[in-house]
């Protein structure tokens, strides 16, 4: 007959599967904190050749990074390219390029105390970061923090999300081929594997992915006092004003709405309006729909896949209990993971929409009296990763940016700010902290450490106006000397001449007569 397995055993398997795998990844851990150790990241000829390594997996990789986000997501070829693959060749150029320029030490501005010194800023790599990477964009979103880390001459431990599975097994095969494992090491599951990670002590934790789990994160991360940067989301809202080109708005929005079947942190997430605006807007994007994907959605090779059919089920859901008013959409494909892109309109705040993030192809539209109204809408809920404005009247794009806050913000356009790599990418409030891309990702995974380099030398003078015994003549002579005035203007070079002169004087009346009253008597 059939062998059963008693349930304790089956407990005490797993435990000790469990238990087993939390070694491991401890051992992962120590081993990249003794790489640290041994220096073997830290220097800039490291750096490049770990860079141009990466550089080199793209290129001989290509077609199986294409093919894995194919699997995962239905990626467009035109977006896998350009939103995965090239934007993490272009991050690669980008810190090859300044890689020097970033590393070198900074120096400062210095006031007379200092002017003999050595004082400048030096960018430290943290050690040992620990990157955790979500599963909407699983190649660029494990790649461009990756390759910030390395540039700061981090050892880094990438958590590939296990929901895009292709990707995940596609790191897992090749990052080891291309970088050194004990530095560089891939660390794959779920959560278990993710709890088992963030137990371990490391310098640095950058996660990209949900709220919810962002707030775990940052608590695992407060036991050990570990910095770190979150990359959130939100609703990300779109304000059109009356004085716009409808059709254009709705060429852009759909764009952002539309790229990765709405599977963006910083897509649209719903649109605010003057009630006469919504139906002439819907009709726009409907049109927009037509031009972009034909009339069979479904049958187009420019539009992706949800994820997974979990996902599915969610967006189904929050179709199923909105009381809007469906413009286009609702057709769906479990099986092929299809879901047409839905516009709603007279959607209210409380509905089942505007609760969370959507995270899919579903645009609300909702009424509001007045663009006062809409940024007050705004105003009242959690601070968005990006706030999208439309009108051709500057003086108002303005008076949004002036008076809303979010991580990022873009007039007259969707999700392009991303794409402009001296702009820093990042949220603000519910929506994370911390910004990336370009100099940002290099800064974010360094430490930067105040450097002052003093000789040993003019020890006549701090024992005169430094060190005790103070006197009144010392008070009197160092404020006067060192003070500064708040809101004077253009003095500071003046101030310095003088300062710089007096401090002479006192130097001489040290050395000639041995007390400094007689000088401050005279100046002062």
């Amino acid at each position: 007959g059939l062998v059963r397995t008693s349930p304790s055993k089956t407990v005490c398997n797993q435990h000790c599967a469990r238990t087993g795998m939390e070694k491991e990844i401890q051992k992962t851990v120590e081993t990249c904190h003794a790489s640290f150790r041994e220096n073997k990241t830290k220097p800039v000829e490291a750096r490049r050749r770990n860079l141009l390594q990466l550089n080199l997996f793209l290129d001989e990789r290509k077609a199986e990074i294409l093919q894995a986000l194919t699997d995962d997501l239905g990626k467009p070829t035109y977006e896998a390219l350009l939103a995965e693959w090239m934007n993490a060749r272009n991050e690669i150029a980008y810190s090859l390029e300044h890689l020097d320029e970033f590393s070198s030490p900074k120096k400062v501005k210095k006031n007379i105390l200092f002017m003999g010194d050595s004082a400048y800023i030096q960018y430290q790599p943290y050690g040992v970061v620990t990157i955790i990477c979500p599963w909407n964009y699983p190649f660029s979103l494990v790649m461009v923090p990756l390759i910030g880390a390395i540039s700061a001459g981090n050892c880094a431990i990438v958590k590939p999300s296990e929901v895009s599975t292709a990707t995940e097994a596609l790191f897992k095969e090749f990052i080891p081929k291309y970088l050194d494992p004990e530095c560089y090491p891939v660390v794959c599951g779920g959560v278990a594997e993710t709890t088992a990670l963030l137990a371990q002590r490391v310098d640095y934790i950058f996660y990209t992915g949900c709220t919810s789990v962002g707030r775990i994160v940052m608590q695992a991360a407060a036991k050990n006092i570990t910095p770190l940067t979150l990359e959130l989301g939100g609703k990300s809202p779109v304000i059109v004003d009356s004085d716009s080109d409808l059709s254009t708005v709705a060429n852009r929005i759909l764009f952002g709405k539309g790229v990765n079947a709405g599977q963006t942190c910083i897509a649209p997430d719903y649109v605010l309006c003057e009630p006469h605006l919504q139906e002439p807007l819907a009709e726009e994007l409907k049109k927009s729909l037509k031009t972009f994907y034909g009339e069979d959605m479904k049958a187009s090779s420019s539009y992706g896949k949800i994820i997974n059919q979990r996902h599915m089920g969610r967006l189904q859901s929050l179709l199923n209990k909105s009381k809007g008013t469906l413009m286009t959409g609702r057709e769906m494909d479990a099986e092929s993971r299809f879901m047409e892109l839905s516009v709603l309109t007279d959607v209210k705040a409380d509905d089942e929409l505007m609760k969370d993030e959507i995270f899919g192809p579903i645009l609300p539209i909702v009424p509001v009296a007045d663009m006062d109204g809409a940024i007050e809408f705004i105003n009242q809920r959690e601070k968005p990763l990006a706030l999208y404005v439309f009108s051709r009247n500057s003086k108002f794009i303005n008076h949004v940016i002036q008076n809303t806050s979010s991580g990022s913000v873009c007039a007259n356009d969707t999700v392009m700010q991303h794409a402009l790599e001296t702009l820093p990418f990042g949220g603000v409030g519910a929506s994370g902290f911390g910004a990336y891309h370009g100099q940002f990702t290099f800064e974010t995974f360094s430490h930067r450490r105040a450097c002052l380099v003093r000789k040993q030398a003019m020890e006549g003078i701090n024992k005169r106006l430094r060190y005790p015994p103070y006197t009144d003549g010392k008070m009197n002579f160092t404020m006067r000397l060192l003070g500064k005035t708040p809101g004077a203007r253009g003095s500071g070079k003046i101030l310095l001449l003088v300062s710089a002169a007096v401090a002479l004087l006192a130097v001489a009346a040290i050395f000639v007569r041995g007390d400094v009253a007689p000088l401050m008597k005279r100046f002062f």
